[in-house]
């Protein structure tokens, strides 16, 4: 059947997604990119994102989702599963405004993020900082930075890179500084269950370094039983055959915060992810969470 026609890929309709799904008809050797309509939604809802392209897969009217990996949540429904991850982009966060490095921010500046995460490990290395809710596409709060209205804005680097824009990125984030969201820079490629041999073509494109890593960052997600609404890190690399993956999890106003990294043998993605979760939660993680997604800091 997938001889009979050509794969349709659901996405979002925003510019940063659509050149995400273009990356991937490009790896298949050709595809339909069908652009989904984000369900309504409260403000900051992350999983509009997915919902809506979720929806159209479940229909019958995609035959593959094309998700940004971070923005999938650590529970997916029973009738889809992860077929393929790609590639794997830059998956550190960038700053853009005039400074090389964080010491060279200027005192009080303002920042702009709509991410709690970046907002609590910000302000756990710079309590100074002014950190402010920025929301929009990557273009949208670029415009803003460029109006004047912050001293800069941290963006994920892969965006960036992907809609060529890297000559906006003064620095980039260590990632044991500036820990990622798991799954950032990487794209997640869905199919229904049954999939008519769809996922056969996803698994071909498909990166093993980039699918271990996620596999480790998602298992760590879920042993926090984090949310979009809490902020968390998880960052995955593979070196050879070992794994090192960091985690963060603190307050929005970064004031207590739990710092962990662990390392080990990259054909165990899973059981090394749910290691660092224990530590974490030993540490004090999971109350910490508690706590963010409850507004008490």
């Amino acid at each position: 059947m997938t001889d009979a026609r050509v794969v349709r890929l659901g996405t979002r309709g925003s510019s940063l997604a659509l050149a995400q799904a273009q990356s991937v008809a490009d790896a298949l050797g050709g595809a339909e990119v069908v652009a989904v309509s984000s369900t309504d939604s409260e403000p900051g809802d992350k999983e509009r994102f997915v919902r809506g392209v979720d929806g159209a897969l479940l229909a019958g009217e995609v035959d593959l989702g094309v998700h940004s990996a971070k923005d999938l949540p650590s529970r997916r429904p029973d009738q889809v599963r992860l077929v393929g991850v790609p590639g794997r982009e830059d998956p550190r966060d960038a700053y853009v405004g005039n400074a090389s490095s964080l010491d060279e921010v200027a005192p009080g500046a303002r920042i702009g993020t709509s991410s709690l995460r970046r907002r609590s490990q910000l302000l756990a290395m710079r309590e100074d900082l002014d950190v402010v809710e920025l929301r929009g596409n990557v273009d949208t709060r670029l415009g803003k930075l460029a109006e004047g209205g912050y001293d800069g804005i941290v963006l994920a680097a892969a965006g960036l890179l992907r809609l060529e824009r890297e000559a906006e990125i003064a620095f980039r984030f260590g990632i044991e500084e500036l820990t990622p969201a798991p799954g950032q820079g990487s794209l997640a490629l869905e199919a229904r269950r049954p999939d008519d041999g769809w996922a056969a073509r996803a698994a071909g494109i498909s990166d093993h370094d980039a699918l271990v890593e996620l596999t480790a960052e998602r298992a760590s997600l879920a042993g926090l039983d984090a949310t979009c609404q809490t902020p968390v890190g998880v960052c995955a690399r593979v070196d050879g055959g070992e794994i090192v993956l960091h985690g963060y999890a603190g307050l929005p106003d970064g004031s207590e915060w739990v710092r962990d990294r662990v390392s080990g043998d990259a054909e165990q993605p899973a059981a090394l992810g749910a290691a660092l979760a224990d530590r974490m939660v030993a540490a004090g993680a999971r109350d910490i969470l508690r706590r963010a997604e409850e507004g008490s800091v």
